[in-house]
């Protein structure tokens, strides 16, 4: 390949990144980055494997920038040459992507073991069938909270303090936390706070569990 080539290559690549990815090309931008990794994990140039589809650089070049709708024919001589089948292509567009959008203070309230002791959860949002069960909740302590250190159950859980003050509790451990604190922790071990040093609490609490199979 030769420095116009290169040129040309980076210019297409700087153009498709500049340009954000909408709804309309989505499906070819899937199939471009499903190309573009089965191309680079075989240790192939763009030019050897255009080469073997019977098709130019460039169009190859576009097509892996989501630049270009392939025609059936050209993903059927794509998979040809990644030795692929022509369905493995549109993996990436196939894979659930999911978001969840919670507006300030919109967060579902959930009754967790410490609601009755006052501590408001708000789920802020939840994955579905991905082996991991990950729940992110604000939490918030007032003067009408009470101190409820025992809880406990499996996974891991991550705690990261918005406002007010706590001491907190992991197994035989007690950490002072203030706003910007955070700590990581084996859920499994007993844990929670101890004393509400500075009211009112908000802490973001983000729980990890494997999903069992079913």
């Amino acid at each position: 390949m030769n420095d116009k080539d290169v040129a040309s290559g980076l210019a297409e690549a700087a153009a498709s990144a500049a340009q954000p990815e909408s709804r309309d090309n989505q499906l070819e931008v899937a199939i471009g980055r499903q190309v573009r990794q089965f191309r680079q994990q075989l240790g192939m140039t763009v030019v050897e494997v255009a080469s073997l589809a019977g098709m130019s650089r460039g169009m190859l070049s576009k097509i892996e920038n989501g630049m270009t709708s392939p025609s059936l024919a050209t993903l059927r001589a794509l998979s040809g040459a990644l030795n692929v089948p022509v369905t493995s292509l549109f993996r990436k567009y196939e894979e659930q992507r999911d978001a969840t959008f919670v507006k300030a203070d919109q967060g579902l309230l959930i009754e967790r073991r410490g609601s009755r002791a006052g501590h408001q959860y708000q789920l802020l949002g939840h994955n579905v069938g991905k082996g991991l069960a990950v729940e992110p909740y604000l939490v918030t302590l007032t003067e009408k909270s009470e101190v409820f250190p025992l809880f406990q159950h499996s996974g891991t859980e991550f705690i990261y303090i918005l406002e007010g003050e706590v001491l907190y509790r992991h197994a035989g451990e007690t950490y002072e936390l203030g706003p910007g604190d955070s700590l990581f922790f084996d859920s499994d071990a007993p844990h929670g706070p101890e004393e509400l040093l500075k009211l009112p609490i908000r802490l973001l609490s983000v729980i990890v569990q494997e999903q069992p199979e079913t």
